[in-house]
């Protein structure tokens, strides 16, 4: 059953019991898509309001800013609006939409060490006044344009367990901390605490606890010099994904001792947390269409590669197979650039017994740089046949581009009738409309047959 949220956005609210391999089969057998060939997301809602859940639960003392050039998605955005989280922002442009999202200008943390002046002059006027900086010549710049900004100095930290190392950029090294938290004194500006990140994709759990240790004594001495910081922001490389290095359950494990230790709820101290990929990681299955598809020497793939061999043969004597599908390295998969990701393609209707090929995946447009893989086993797959890759909703979407003309994915939003209720609840608390279903299915993989039931569960969100 489909129901209309806002400006005409649907949203399939569907039974608990169909797996995502259901749902991509119904929207490939739905009729209507102007192309149905073209690509599409599967985004789960559901799986990012258990995601919160599961934060409030196990990191109760952190409120999140979610950061949102992880994914900008509007829905999603809206989402964790109604959810009351907060926003980190970079740009100007990011609180712009958030401010015009109804967010509140305290909910948002400008977290970029090196800003535009005249971004600082529009955080300036709309009232963002939490903002980072890890640098002499930031402060000077601030007392200029926002000298009653509320200000968090940025400490790098031991990220060289992480797939995107931000120290090589950002943070202040903990040997110029006295020296930056003096001449903020020294020109009056309010220093309100310490921000960190421990890079983005981070796979050792203890980096938090390391971080979190530095940061107390960044406390000590600003208290040497005559702050008395009341904020702690941890930043991010919250784990989002089921197959991530760690869990999000490690880094809780890490965190809240030591935050206690360091700095307990009697201290008074608030603490953040600015979570991108935690939120949105698993929420988004990218589904492909294999548009053409070459055969070639098994030769031409990597002897070394461990699938291959594990397969029992030797890559030359089996033939292999190049497959072109219509999203790539321009698009969603800009994210095995930028992000440093590993992908893993499945094939949709495929016996999982099937013999298995070398194979490599290219994306659509006429570059060559455009390769998602180029060595995977894979089924044979015939041209018109599909693709999907779980997880792909951190740092994808909203970095792709149209290059070659070729137009971002589709996206069909979906929800588990259990957390419908739920759902509904979070939209209407920021004022969108929630509709009645403009159409009812009676597909007995649907989760309603009849607008009683539908209503039903609606009185029951009340």
């Amino acid at each position: 059953m489909k129901c209309l949220i806002g400006d005409g956005v649907s949203v399939d609210i569907l039974r608990d019991d169909l797996t995502c391999l259901d749902i991509i089969e119904q929207k490939l057998s739905t009729v209507g898509r102007e192309d149905s060939d073209d690509a599409f997301y599967i985004v789960d809602l559901a799986d990012i309001l258990l995601k919160h859940k599961k934060w409030v639960s196990l990191l109760p003392r952190v409120e999140p800013f979610y950061a949102m050039k992880c994914n900008n998605d509007p829905i999603i955005l809206k989402m964790l609006t109604g959810l009351g989280i907060g926003f980190d922002c970079a740009s100007k442009t990011e609180m712009q939409t958030m401010l015009g999202m109804g967010v509140s200008p305290s909910k948002i943390v400008y977290a970029n060490p090196c800003k535009q002046a005249s971004h600082i002059r529009f955080s300036a006027k709309h009232g963002i006044s939490l903002m980072t900086f890890d640098n002499e010549m930031e402060l000077h710049k601030i007392k200029e344009l926002y000298p009653t900004a509320r200000l968090l100095l940025r400490i790098r930290t031991d990220d060289s367990k992480s797939l995107c190392q931000l120290g090589i950029k950002y943070g202040a090294p903990l040997k110029q901390c006295r020296h930056l938290l003096k001449v903020a004194h020294d020109l009056k500006l309010n220093v309100i605490g310490v921000s960190f990140h421990v890079g983005s994709g981070c796979y050792d759990a203890s980096a938090f606890g390391t971080a979190v240790s530095a940061a107390r004594s960044v406390f000590d001495l600003g208290a040497h010099i005559g702050y008395n910081f009341t904020l702690l922001d941890i930043g991010g490389g919250f784990p989002g994904a089921p197959d991530a290095a760690i869990t999000f359950e490690e880094v809780c494990g890490i965190l809240n001792p030591l935050l206690e230790e360091h700095f307990p709820a009697s201290s008074g101290v608030r603490i953040i947390a600015e979570p991108g990929r935690y939120y949105s990681a698993s929420a988004f299955t990218l589904v492909v269409n294999v548009l053409a598809r070459r055969t070639v020497k098994g030769s031409q793939f990597k002897q070394d590669d461990k699938s291959v061999k594990a397969a029992g043969h030797k890559d030359s004597d089996k033939q292999g197979f190049m497959y072109y599908v219509n999203d790539g390295v321009y698009g969603s998969f800009n994210c095995l650039v930028f992000d440093h990701a590993t992908v893993t393609p499945e094939v949709f209707g495929t016996d999982e017994k099937a013999e298995k090929f070398p194979s490599s995946i290219w994306g659509p447009t006429c570059d060559s740089l455009d390769c998602i893989t180029k060595n995977v086993l894979l089924p044979k797959v015939d041209v018109g046949e599909w693709l999907y890759f779980r997880n792909m909703g951190a740092y994808t979407c909203s970095a792709a581009s149209t290059f070659n003309g070729f137009n971002k994915p589709l996206k069909y939003y979906t929800i588990a009738h259990s957390c419908w209720p739920m759902l509904k609840k979070v939209l209407e608390k920021i004022g969108l409309d929630v509709h009645l279903p403009c159409h009812v299915s009676m597909d007995q993989k649907n989760p309603f047959n009849t607008g009683s039931e539908f209503m039903e569960i609606l009185a029951s969100a009340k």
